[in-house]
């Protein structure tokens, strides 16, 4: 073999010996299986917890229960009276104002979240007990309306303002399924802008089964409340809504100004 054949026949042996290597490389060899990567799954989502059951209402039978009620608002002071609820997690009923209701949506809607209980005060702060059936029916109904709208909730309480009632009123509110709610302890926070003056004056006054009468629209009776609450707490009373205080067993139509005082309160 001439010596220029013999060069390139070993040129061509070894490129076909590279290019073997090279595809060796690429695919793997009969009976090998190449690894390939994988994604590793995604991570199982936590599964939420199941929600709490709801705390049963205080035992008002044994314990001693006392009802704290704001009425007229919601206002620019009603914020600062939820964050103090809040923080000594007490619960309050709040008798609304309907225009008020319909000026502060939000505040109404605050106050349900957070527990408290809604009850109807008129639309406009009217004398109910001197009221035409036609004026009453318009005042009741549109402060239900305008809280349902703001919060989802309809009322099942009304305060008439000025504590002004009729044997027409205990008709309407019969038909509306509402209760009449008064009260039983009134600082006259409306007429003494005094805080210090509120605190004693619901202090002193303050039993087991009473309702207390205060207004969030005033500052100062807003920054009674933290003292009422402390001081009372650390007497042994617990604060409930108006509808605990009676174990839900309030009748349309009817006025409550207290827990019925044959009702045993706060014994053992």
């Amino acid at each position: 073999m001439s010596r220029p054949n013999l060069v390139r026949r070993v040129a061509a042996a070894v490129l076909a010996v590279s290019v073997c290597g090279v595809l060796s490389t690429l695919t793997p060899a009969r009976g090998q299986v190449r690894p390939v990567a994988q994604t590793a799954p995604p991570a199982a989502r936590p599964r939420p917890k199941p929600a709490a059951p709801p705390e049963p209402p205080p035992d008002c039978a044994r314990l001693k229960c006392l009802a704290l009620t704001f009425d007229d608002g919601p206002a620019a002071s009603t914020a600062e009276l939820l964050d103090i609820l809040a923080a000594r997690k007490v619960r309050a009923t709040f008798f609304i104002v309907g225009e008020n209701a319909a000026r502060h949506p939000e505040l109404v809607r605050r106050e349900h979240e957070a527990g408290h209980e809604i009850a109807d005060h008129s639309y406009t702060h009217a004398d109910l007990g001197r009221a035409s059936q036609k004026k009453v029916m318009a005042e009741l109904t549109k402060t239900q309306d305008a809280i349902r709208r703001a919060s989802g909730v309809v009322p099942v309480l009304l305060r008439p303002p000025y504590g002004s009632t009729s044997k027409r009123l205990k008709e309407i509110t019969r038909r509306l399924g509402l209760a009449q709610v008064l009260w039983t302890v009134d600082p006259l926070d409306w007429e003494h802008r005094d805080t210090a003056y509120v605190e004693r004056r619901v202090l002193k006054a303050a039993r087991p089964g009473y309702i207390v009468l205060m207004h969030d629209i005033h500052p100062t009776s807003v920054r009674a409340v933290p003292k009422i609450i402390d001081r009372l707490a650390a007497e042994g009373y617990v604060f409930v809504t108006v509808s605990e205080l009676f174990g839900g067993r309030l009748i349309p139509g009817e006025e409550y100004v207290r827990r019925n005082s044959g009702d045993p309160q706060g014994l053992p």
